[in-house]
């Protein structure tokens, strides 16, 4: 699928520029491998409104499709307009760009990628939703806004929460802060905020998490360099408290890229040794750089490129943290081209993944050790099913029960779901070897 090149030779336009990357998602790039490249040529002060627009449109794009369909008299099959008549409705149902200059600029970029001759439709409906806004925005807030196979796995799998899910993956996630308590506390860091007049909170199940209030350049924090605090989601941050006590230990972080959970275990405890293990190398980059950053990294961390299949271990593991692969529909709140990307078929492949490097893994751990089973899935087949089968195959493992009071209590393990203001989608299991 490509579009064709613009003909006027002049500089696309700021929508332009937001088709194109759509385009590139459509055509199976994740947003983190394009955007920083497209962002580039867009200009300082329209960054902030591509961003919007770009994000927007992904959070929204199966209820922008609901919209178009029933306006069109015969299928366009042209992904260059329809994805210019998502950017035009998105403007005009979500954002206070005015209508004028939403339809003109998006009618324009529809030219300048060479659909010149269809732009007249696109003028024709941008203009007709502006006269039906409210029947429009009916069907955009009543659309499930989720691809038909995902729909229909949510369905099965939460049945009762499914309404209350498809509309908490729609809203846009909190940024969230683990402070770096070898550093600093949590009440000294909200007090740090305080005084340069940023608004944030407490996270409610994290006692070291803050939730910021308002949207913020997070390098320019104060204590960012030195290494105060991280980004991290805040049922991500509950890993560190679902492990045995770590010092002294041996520990093995399976799938550790981009270094979150691994730091937050390194400010927690003093283990022995932690081996860092991903087979991304390129991410792997950043567990290093985080680690710098946050004063953490010393002799006793090793950070292996691997692949966590075949990887053994220099000597058995007291504990292994196994953020398993996923399809990651957890945290599309925060990566709205999941949307797009993941495929139905994914899924299976996905489990079959997780088995390998659970089975590798589960030999890799001492007897009486424990090993906390992770992803930022909502899918049952990647969690509780996976915990199943796996606690079928091995006498010798002992589920931990994880007595607390968030999320919803599985065959096996526990299932957080994304909440408005709160976390993402995250699954836990822990499991003790017991022969």
């Amino acid at each position: 699928m490509r579009q064709s090149p613009h003909a006027s030779g002049k500089t696309l336009n700021l929508r332009a520029q937001v088709v194109k990357t759509l385009l590139a998602v459509q055509n199976g790039q994740s947003l983190a491998s394009v955007l920083n490249q497209h962002m580039n040529i867009v200009s300082d002060k329209d960054r902030a409104l591509y961003h919007e627009l770009v994000l927007g449109c992904l959070r929204q794009w199966h209820a922008l499709k609901q919209v178009t369909l029933p306006l069109l008299t015969v299928p366009l099959e042209n992904p260059v307009v329809e994805t210019c008549l998502y950017v035009g409705l998105y403007q005009l149902l979500c954002t206070r760009v005015a209508a004028h200059a939403a339809i003109s600029e998006t009618v324009e970029a529809s030219k300048q990628l060479g659909m010149e001759s269809l732009s007249g439709v696109v003028n024709a409906i941008l203009r007709r939703a502006t006269r039906e806004t409210e029947q429009f925005y009916d069907v955009l807030e009543n659309a499930s806004n989720l691809p038909s196979w995902l729909a229909k796995r949510l369905k099965k799998d939460w049945g009762e929460q499914f309404a209350e899910l498809s509309y908490e993956l729609k809203q846009v996630a909190p940024l969230t802060l683990r402070v770096n308590t070898r550093q600093v506390s949590r009440e000294e860091y909200l007090d740090i905020l305080e005084d340069e007049g940023i608004d944030a909170h407490r996270c409610e199940l994290s006692d070291v998490g803050i939730v910021l209030d308002e949207s913020i350049h997070v390098p320019s924090l104060p204590g960012f360099e030195a290494g105060g605090f991280s980004v991290q989601d805040e049922h991500a941050q509950l890993c560190a408290t679902l492990v045995p006590n770590l010092d002294g230990k041996f520990v093995i972080d399976a799938c550790a890229a981009p270094g979150g959970k691994t730091a937050h275990l390194l400010e927690k405890y003093q283990p022995k040794k932690l081996i860092a293990l991903d087979q991304d190398e390129k991410r792997l980059k950043r567990v290093s750089e985080n680690l710098e950053r946050l004063i953490l990294d010393g002799k006793h961390v090793e950070i292996i490129t691997a692949d966590a299949v075949k990887w053994t271990a220099p000597e058995l593991a007291d504990c292994i943290v196994l953020d398993a692969p996923c399809s990651a529909i957890g945290v599309i709140r925060r990566h709205p081209d999941i949307r797009l990307l993941r495929q139905s078929g994914d899924i299976a492949k996905t489990v079959e993944l997780q088995k390998q490097i659970l089975e590798n893994m589960w030999q890799q751990l001492k007897v009486g050790g424990t090993l906390l089973y992770i992803t930022c899935s909502i899918l049952k087949a990647e969690n509780e099913q996976q915990m199943v089968d796996f606690f079928a195959r091995h006498a010798d493992a002992q589920e931990q029960k994880i007595d607390v009071d968030w999320g919803i209590e599985q065959i096996h393990g526990r299932q957080l779901l994304p909440k408005v203001d709160h976390g993402d989608g995250f699954f836990y299991c822990r499991i003790q070897k017991t022969a």
